[in-house]
């Protein structure tokens, strides 16, 4: 685990940038379905969202365990991360795996807040959670691949410079996970030279999600901005998966503690039948048992970020802390509304935007199911299912 000074320094420093970001800002945001572009350039100034990227390309060079404080700490304060939490995991496939051409061309552009890369193309109406199944083609053409296909929740492409995007090169044979290829797209180049190669449809959701469907219809990327090898790209996805995993477990970790913080004031100033309702075990026990919850998915997601910083395997972890902080915040969820009653669903308390928010953490980045899937299997050695 990182230093707790350097973790205690990077908690600071993100509760004060997000103390500029109130409740109400995020009431109107959720409101209005807005992108919320005065947080993301603040972060982005404070090089937050560039906390990954080594400091030879110009970034702070954090730890996983730091990163996931960032995300915590967005979201206890009373934010939602979704607004920037991919730039810190799809940075990986790019620093891991991208030609030292493109890490040198956008890397540094990143960590100073130039470019953004936001957006993961990589879900296909049909093919689902089967990544193996989708069918979006990337054909050779000289020194281009051109893409064709439809995807959906691809995430804040409209507020992104660059995209990657996952698209078949080659048959679906034996072995599933071959046949991919993962591309950096600049999606400035096709706005600028080719905007009718890129369709972009706006979803609206139960929350405020900048997501998207997607019709690439042409479009061409230079062959030079392939990710890896040509057909290996859907191994380069699943290598961000556990950092993707563990930074979403420490949003809904912060949810979990906003929740119960705010349920506890409430529950200690409402004042019924002349006592606070907090003196009611019917109110303490629920949100006792959510902090508990809430507490012990925080331990998992700490061991997973340890592993995976010390380089070790950690896919059991990461899935597991994913799992257990999502079942936690929707347990300090329900039981912050219920402290609440009435007033729970009133926008001005803002318990039923959070609400909503919390919920998507039993679904995405991977539905819970397919955890329990992976761990029967992979950890329990149990037969496959699917």
């Amino acid at each position: 685990m990182a230093d707790t000074d350097d973790l205690e320094s990077v908690r600071t420093r993100t509760r004060a940038l997000c103390s500029g970001f109130p409740d109400e800002y995020w009431r109107e945001t959720d409101r209005n379905r807005r992108y919320p572009q005065e947080f993301v350039d603040t972060l982005t100034a404070a090089g937050l969202l560039s906390a990954l990227i080594p400091t030879e390309y110009g970034g702070p060079g954090m730890t996983l365990t730091q990163a996931s404080v960032i995300m915590e700490e967005i979201n206890k304060s009373g934010g939602h991360s979704a607004a920037c939490h991919a730039q810190m995991y799809t940075m990986g496939a790019l620093l891991r795996h991208g030609s030292d051409q493109l890490k040198d061309a956008y890397l540094p552009l990143i960590a100073a807040g130039e470019l953004r890369l936001q957006a993961f193309s990589i879900t296909e109406p049909a093919a689902g959670s089967d990544t193996t199944s989708i069918i979006t083609s990337a054909e050779r053409d000289g020194d281009h691949f051109v893409l064709t296909g439809h995807k959906n929740w691809t995430s804040r492409i409209a507020e992104s410079d660059l995209a990657l995007v996952l698209a078949r090169t080659g048959d679906r044979t034996e072995q599933r996970t071959r046949g991919l290829t993962l591309f950096l797209v600049d999606l400035r180049r096709v706005r600028a030279d080719q905007p009718d190669a890129l369709e972009v449809m706006p979803v609206r959701t139960m929350f405020n999600y900048a997501t998207n469907q997607v019709h690439y219809r042409g479009l061409r990327v230079p062959a030079d901005h392939v990710i890896g090898e040509v057909d290996a790209g859907f191994r380069y996805v699943i290598d961000g998966w556990n950092a993707e995993r563990i930074l979403l477990a420490s949003e809904a970790i912060g949810d979990g503690y906003w929740f119960i913080d705010r349920a506890v004031a409430y529950a200690n100033q409402r004042t019924v039948f002349g006592r606070p309702i907090g003196t009611n075990q019917g109110v303490q026990f629920p949100l006792a048992d959510a902090y508990m919850k809430v507490r012990a998915a925080d331990l998992m997601r700490y061991e997973a970020a340890r592993l995976f910083d010390a380089g070790e395997q950690c896919g059991a972890e990461a899935n597991m802390a994913k799992h257990l902080a999502s079942e936690a915040s929707w347990a300090a969820a329900n039981a912050a509304l219920d402290t609440h009653g009435g007033n729970g669903f009133v926008d001005a308390y803002d318990v039923e935007r959070k609400f909503r928010e919390t919920r998507m953490y039993q679904v995405a980045p991977v539905n819970n199911n397919l955890i329990k899937a992976f761990v029967a299997t992979k950890v329990l050695g149990l037969p496959r299912s699917y």
